[in-house]
């Protein structure tokens, strides 16, 4: 009667399945995805750009700003105000000092506009601005 009990033991141990090695798998595979993902950053508009013969790609721009037709100003996927932008570039900065400043300005937007921005990002402290644009 032992001999069967034990028997019986031994038949439902040998019965599971360890998943532990395939779950330790799945989260190397989690990790190793997010590790390796590409993040884009956007400014939260379609913009209109212009075109440029002698566009270049910026390669650490990780401060966005938008101009749209109507010469309203997007960063970070919102709406600011134009007194704000200074504020708001110089907290960016700050979360980023290697960072620069790209203005992505809509074809039809006003030209006082871009220059006010650009204005306000230099007296944030960051000269280092480009303007975005599509290449011939």
């Amino acid at each position: 009667m032992r001999d069967f009990l034990r028997d019986m033991q031994s038949d439902s141990e040998e019965g599971t399945v360890d998943i532990t090695p395939m779950l330790d798998v799945v989260f190397i595979m989690l990790i190793f995805f997010i590790v390796t993902a590409t993040f884009i950053k956007e400014s939260g508009i379609d913009i209109d750009k212009p075109e440029a013969a002698t566009a270049m790609v910026q390669e650490k721009a990780n401060i966005l700003v938008a101009i749209d037709a109507s010469d309203n100003v997007w960063i970070n996927r919102r709406q600011v105000d134009i007194r704000s932008v200074r504020s708001i570039i110089e907290r960016l900065h700050a979360e980023n000092p290697k960072g620069t400043v790209v203005i992505q300005a809509d074809r039809e937007s006003r030209n006082n506009m871009l220059v006010q921005v650009m204005d306000a990002s230099r007296r944030a402290g960051v000269y280092d601005i480009a303007l975005a644009a599509v290449v011939d």
